[in-house]
């Protein structure tokens, strides 16, 4: 798996797993979404990599539909197409696999070389994590 940075979609797995939503009708855009949290919410002790890396890129993509979110994703990174309207559970869903994922016992957390790409890292999935949790209002 090539990585690049430590953004949310700056790795081949993170890529590949926003092009596979491109093929698929909106019910099943919102079904890998909710498979991606549940892979980390229910993995066991330790949260796999890959799991880790797709429930981030969820995560972001999540956070970035949500009124005023300062999560934006970059043209280049996301689907084409914007995002059906997402289940608020869904965003329940994205905050507890999210807070796996920063869980010590989370390849993703202890997996980095260089401990300043790793504080980068978290850094990103915190801001991820609050925009999640921001209230909106309707």
């Amino acid at each position: 798996m090539g990585t690049w940075g430590t953004g949310p979609f700056d790795s081949d797995l993170a890529a590949d797993f926003v092009d596979e939503l491109e093929r698929l009708a909106h019910q099943q855009v919102i079904e890998v979404l909710q498979r991606a949290f549940q892979r980390v919410t229910y993995s066991g002790e330790r949260v796999d990599g890959g799991d880790g890396v797709e429930a981030v890129a969820a995560g972001a993509l999540v956070a970035s539909t949500l009124p005023d979110s300062p999560i934006v994703i970059d043209p280049d990174d996301g689907p084409r197409e914007p995002l059906p309207e997402l289940p608020p559970s869904l965003r329940a869903s994205a905050r507890v696999a999210l807070d796996r994922v920063l869980h010590d016992r989370s390849e993703m957390a202890i997996g980095w070389v260089d401990s300043a790409d790793a504080d980068q890292w978290r850094q990103e999935v915190r801001q991820i994590l609050q925009a999640l949790e921001t209230p909106t209002e309707h």
